[in-house]
């Protein structure tokens, strides 16, 4: 079995319930593969994390950011808890290597991996909150997400790239930009995609991505710099 005491000298909190914490890294499939366990998966702790992270995030921003719209601070919070920013934070934290997977969860390292990552930090959310209260969780989502809110602001990557670059492109060249699959590669579960933005019949950039909207995003991203269009 894991052990998670090494997890609680990561982020500095010692629970007095064992059991809430293993419960959070506990994934469906491996309730599923492993009948006769005691344990209970981790989404019921996900759903409570969600709402205390929701409101924890949009309680700081609203304090940081007086001058900003509910639009922009709406903005500015789905780009901090979107699954990519939070399975990378899940990641800093070392949340991977203490995951109970079944052995086919546990061989994919793709996409569902990283919604995977980003569920079980909800749920360690959950977990602390459960066992030390709204201020202890308040203190591990500070420390680990909430850093990153200087960087998404300063870089406006709260702000949708595909939405902007359409504005422009239809103020400066009065088209509207079409985007274009020019390669997909990798299996099913791990696929990679390379989609081209165009005006008109002019290749303008390219992006990379996990899915064709990651794709478009980046695409539409460097397009914005290629232009001299980011602000």
């Amino acid at each position: 079995m894991v052990n998670f005491s090494d997890f609680e000298k990561k982020i500095k909190i010692t629970f007095k319930d064992k059991n809430l914490l293993m419960q959070a890294f506990t994934h469906r499939s491996y309730i599923n593969e492993n009948g006769g366990t005691i344990l209970t998966h981790n989404e019921r702790l996900e759903f409570l994390g969600d709402a205390v992270l929701e409101l924890i995030v949009t309680d700081f921003l609203y304090k940081k950011y007086p001058n900003y719209t509910e639009g922009e601070l709406t903005a500015i919070r789905s780009a901090l808890v979107n699954a990519v920013i939070i399975s990378e934070v899940a990641s800093d934290v070392g949340m991977n290597e203490y995951l109970l997977l079944s052995k086919g969860e546990a061989k994919d390292h793709g996409k569902a991996r990283q919604y995977i990552l980003a569920n079980t930090y909800e749920a360690v959310v959950g977990a602390v909150y459960m066992d030390q209260g709204y201020e202890t969780a308040e203190a591990f989502i500070t420390k680990t997400l909430l850093q990153k809110t200087d960087e998404i602001v300063k870089k406006k990557l709260w702000r949708d790239a595909k939405s902007l670059v359409q504005e422009k492109a239809q103020e400066f060249v009065e088209v509207t930009p079409m985007y274009k699959v020019l390669n997909e590669a990798g299996p099913d579960h791990d696929k990679h995609f390379t989609v081209g933005i165009y005006f008109a019949k002019d290749l303008i950039a390219e992006g990379k991505g996990k899915s064709k909207q990651e794709a478009e995003q980046k695409a539409a991203e460097a397009a914005l710099k290629v232009r001299n269009w980011v602000d």
